[in-house]
């Protein structure tokens, strides 16, 4: 009991029972499932899979293309029974989405087959916007703008008409899929783009002979989100991701930097594979393109549509708020500018920059819960300036706190001149 040697073994043994040790295990660093990290093939996001058709429905579209303007914030009273917060104000962040009407161009027709859907024909309209006809072109003021001319003629002759109702035909006998071919109005959002983009909307509900007319009624005439979308109703937005460009590790897959004195830099990855196999499997995480990847968001919910300011000059006002007052805040939106046209408030963020198209499909997997179930009702929408920490709603708001300026004074002298001329 009294030797030296084991008084110290014991002491060893009891912090050696203490210590703990670093975990042999953890889950890998970024996700698999998105292999390959590469940029995508087009801007606009691509629709894989529409909803279920459902004939007892009656015909209705699908989807629907938007331009992503910025953000802000609402105030609302949460209807969630149960929760402490319920019959309570909260404040949440939304996206504002620019919605200028869709014009239907065409019809498309799909059969069902073993290997998938195979396209039976298409059928045009007669009178096809040029923003339609940039699309087909890489240089539209050097093109002689040919495109379609000959198709809208021979539709004013009776053996164009023959064809173009045969086409009818076989696509009412044989289709199993009926879509429409739309594009969205891009030259209506002042982005600084006048080439639409274009995109296959498929028509759910009633059987293919009324799918068939609910499209031909649709040509050549402009489509308002409201009549495809309706408040609280919950969308899938896909989209392009912003762009990050080339990127390391450390970014691009999330790993542990290694320690700070580590020879040769310390954002690697320590070890890329052992010696054999003779190569870096695929699961090992390395420098390349980050962002600018096609994503799906799935279940976002609509919290309000509106009008565009050309036919409401409140379309921003709300029921505790009688405020007239647009939905564009003070300065305009960073990067955007003003939203003329419809717009759409989703809640929280949606992928990719500001301008980027986005297209809005009817939910694939429907939710019953309360929270998707939920009926919104917005009572303020926050218009103050983007730019800073704004302080007022309106510019009218301010200069009834501020004074007048001497900017204000001079455009009242120039309104006031130009009355007395009249």
């Amino acid at each position: 009991r009294g030797d030296p040697l084991s008084e110290r073994a014991r002491h060893c043994a009891i912090v050696e029972f203490q210590m703990s040790h670093r975990k042999f295990e953890r889950p890998r660093h970024g996700n698999m499932g998105f292999l390959p990290r590469k940029r995508a093939d087009r801007m606009r996001g691509r629709i894989r899979k529409f909803p279920d058709d459902d004939a007892s429905q009656a015909c209705h579209l699908t989807a629907f293309m938007c331009y992503k303007a910025g953000m802000t914030h609402i105030v609302r009273d949460l209807e969630l029974p149960g929760s402490k917060m319920h019959k309570k104000e909260i404040v949440e962040a939304v996206t504002v989405l620019e919605c200028p009407p869709m014009i239907v161009v065409g019809l498309v027709g799909y059969a069902t087959t073993p290997r998938g859907l195979r396209c039976l024909t298409t059928v045009w309209a007669q009178h096809l916007p040029d923003q339609f006809k940039r699309r087909y072109y890489k240089n539209w003021a050097a093109s002689k703008k040919k495109a379609f001319t000959k198709y809208a003629a021979s539709l004013m002759e009776e053996k164009g008409k023959k064809a173009y109702e045969k086409d009818i035909a076989k696509i009412k006998k044989y289709a199993s899929v009926v879509r429409v071919v739309a594009i969205g109005q891009v030259n209506l959002c002042k982005i600084g783009q006048k080439k639409a983009h274009i995109m296959e909307v498929q028509i759910n509900g009633g059987s293919i002979a009324d799918k068939v007319e609910f499209g031909l009624k649709l040509f050549e005439s402009a489509i308002p989100v409201d009549t495809v979308f309706n408040p609280s109703e919950v969308v899938d937005s896909l989209a392009i991701t912003k762009g990050h460009g080339f990127e390391g590790v450390i970014a691009r897959w999330g790993v542990t930097r290694l320690p700070r004195k580590t020879h040769k830099g310390l954002r690697k990855v320590a070890c890329i594979g052992a010696w054999h196999p003779s190569r870096v499997g695929y699961t090992v995480p390395r420098a390349g393109q980050d962002g600018f990847h096609h994503r799906v968001m799935a279940n976002k919910k609509i919290y309000k549509i509106g009008k565009s300011a050309e036919v409401d000059k409140g379309n921003a006002r709300c029921e505790t708020d009688l405020t007239d007052k647009v939905i564009t805040p003070m300065g305009g939106f960073p990067k955007y500018g003003i939203v003329n046209q419809d717009y759409m408030l989703i809640k929280g963020t949606i992928q990719g920059p500001i301008k980027r198209v986005i297209t809005l499909r009817k939910a694939l997997r429907v939710r019953t819960s309360k929270s998707y179930t939920e009926q919104i009702n917005v009572k303020f929408i926050d218009t103050s300036s983007k730019w800073g920490h704004g302080k007022f709603q309106t510019s009218e708001e301010k200069e009834k706190f501020m004074g007048p300026t001497k900017r204000s004074i001079l455009r009242n002298l120039a309104k006031e001149q130009k009355e007395q001329e009249k």
